[in-house]
């Protein structure tokens, strides 16, 4: 099966064709991946626009026929993305269960039915919980709200802007001192993984995995800055 991470190109098989949908369709096809997108009404295809290639399927995406003739046999990935909870599931499910596509992607509006369906397997995009929680990151103290938590409440992704008292200080430093890790660093406006010699600079933007309740601690340990050793 192709991977997300890999320039290898892949068959995707979306159900709905709203605002998601066809841009998710159209954003995948500028990337040269194919693209079945199924939707129960035909005049919702009017949104992809004269120039998109992929294939049209009216009909249910919850519906085995329907499916294969979107080629699910041959897909990489499927994304249920309709503006019904109910039908995502049931089609993620089809998808995943009857069909075995691994890479699921259901769009769910209730986010208690989001954490549910994620402990099974099947990746959820809770809308109005993402929308809250981008909000509530921009209004509350840094550190309050993670940009991601894992569905166990377990591990955390928090975005900092370094602090500048740790700038021209080692990485394995702020790391061994906040007991967290730096997934990646944003620097000049490119990623870059650390090691265990890479001076943080100023301007970059830090990507630190953590376990929740050792949040505290870190961003003491960031205000504070670093001890000597």
């Amino acid at each position: 099966m192709a991977g997300w991470d890999t320039v290898q190109l892949v068959h995707v098989v979306i159900m709905g064709c709203g605002r998601v949908g066809s841009t998710l369709a159209r954003s995948l096809e500028d990337r040269n991946h194919t693209v079945s997108i199924i939707d129960s009404d035909p005049d919702a295809f009017r949104r992809l626009g004269p120039t998109f290639n992929g294939d049209k399927v009216t009909g249910y995406g919850f519906d085995q026929e329907v499916l294969q003739k979107a080629g699910i046999k041959r897909a990489d990935a499927f994304a249920a993305v309709s503006s019904g909870d109910n039908s995502n599931i049931i089609a993620a499910r089809v998808a995943r269960e009857t069909f075995g596509i691994q890479q699921v992607v259901a769009r769910i509006y209730d986010p208690g039915r989001a954490e549910v369906y994620q402990r099974l397997g099947i990746t959820t995009v809770a809308t109005v919980k993402w929308t809250a929680d981008q909000v509530l990151r921009r209004i509350l103290p840094a550190g309050a709200e993670p940009d991601f938590r894992d569905p166990s409440g377990t591990i955390r992704l928090d975005h900092i802007m370094v602090p500048e008292q740790w700038i021209g200080q080692r990485t394995i430093h702020l790391q061994e001192q906040s007991r967290s890790r730096i997934a990646w660093i944003d620097r000049l406006g490119e990623g870059m993984l650390p090691t265990r010699e890479t001076v943080i600079q100023e301007g970059d933007m830090l990507h630190l995995v953590m376990r929740e309740e050792t949040a505290p601690h870190a961003y003491a340990v960031l205000d504070r800055g670093p001890e000597e050793d």
